[in-house]
């Protein structure tokens, strides 16, 4: 968890250190006649872009509070992690997270945080990549937008729905998913490309999914 003066929130990655785990199982090619997401960016080691090109990951956590998830995000790790792979903005919607994560920006990297907006599409519009906590709406809202998305399964929840519904929309092939500790490793070895698009359009499929993933349908 973060906490207010933390090193954890402002530290700047120290590139020449490496994370050591890696390994996550990933979704299947798409089949054929299943058409990927559009031009997917799979950012890959090497130079970043210069500073007009913003390559952004966009964090959320709704209107929950999901603590572990922040803190993990804004990890020396992760945060090294994030940059190697090209990005070179972070955005957090950290809804009701105890503590507020101090924004920062240098020539090569730029956070920016905030608890709520009245929406959260423009985020998400401008996003290359979303991690999100396991909320259906805000699964919803994210694949209909055809962005790459890694949900992040809330540990701490008891019956947790959540995780059959990353499941299922895993298996799928429409997101990867994990845990906290996991998102590090997911994140090296994730392959963007392999990602297919949910059908646009159609929330009333959506729902009827939800309620056999939830028990409600036989």
């Amino acid at each position: 968890m973060v906490t207010q003066g933390s090193d954890v929130a402002l530290q700047r990655p120290d590139w020449r250190r490496q994370s050591a785990t890696r390994d996550l199982t990933r979704v299947p090619d798409p089949k054929p006649g299943l058409h990927p997401y559009p031009e997917p960016r799979t950012p890959t080691p090497g130079p970043r872009p210069g500073p007009e090109a913003v390559s952004s990951v966009f964090v959320t956590v709704g209107t929950t509070s999901f603590d572990d998830l922040i803190a993990c995000v804004l990890a020396h790790d992760s945060l090294q992690i994030i940059q190697s792979l090209g990005y070179n903005r972070l955005v957090l919607q950290i809804g009701r997270e105890k503590v507020v994560p101090e924004p920062f920006s240098t020539e090569s990297f730029t956070l920016d945080v905030y608890r709520y907006k009245d929406s959260l599409k423009e985020d998400l519009q401008k996003a290359d990549l979303v991690i999100s906590h396991a909320g259906a709406g805000s699964c919803l809202e994210t694949l209909e937008k055809r962005k790459p998305l890694i949900v992040v399964i809330n540990e701490r929840l008891i019956n947790n729905h959540q995780l059959e519904l990353a499941k299922q929309l895993h298996k799928d092939g429409h997101l990867f998913y994990c845990t906290c500790s996991m998102l590090p490793g997911l994140l090296q070895s994730m392959d963007l490309s392999t990602l297919k698009c949910f059908p646009p359009g159609q929330p009333e499929k959506f729902s009827a999914f939800l309620d056999k993933v939830v028990g409600l349908q036989k």
